[in-house]
């Protein structure tokens, strides 16, 4: 699962093929959040609430880009890197 985006100690991935609705999953430590791209709703797992916060803050950023790179996994093309929450 490719690695599309990290920042303070959380991964944000994707898998090639995943099934609907467009997602991507977001890991921190041992907490692990499936997160769904259009609505920002966690579809599976859970996280600590600040890491939440961080991934919900940047994922409301680059939430164009996190659909992009939905497409090319659906097609089984390697996901584009996304810029880190600064």
């Amino acid at each position: 699962m490719p690695t599309i985006s990290a920042f303070y100690g959380i991964l944000i991935q994707m898998f090639w093929n995943d099934r609907a609705p467009p997602h991507f999953h977001a890991l921190y430590a041992e907490h692990e959040a499936l997160i769904d791209i259009r609505t920002l709703d966690i579809l599976e797992g859970e996280m600590p609430r600040r890491a939440l916060a961080l991934v919900l803050e940047w994922a409301q950023e680059y939430r164009a880009e996190l659909m992009k790179d939905w497409e090319l996994c659906a097609h089984n093309q390697p996901p584009n890197k996304i810029r880190p929450l600064s």
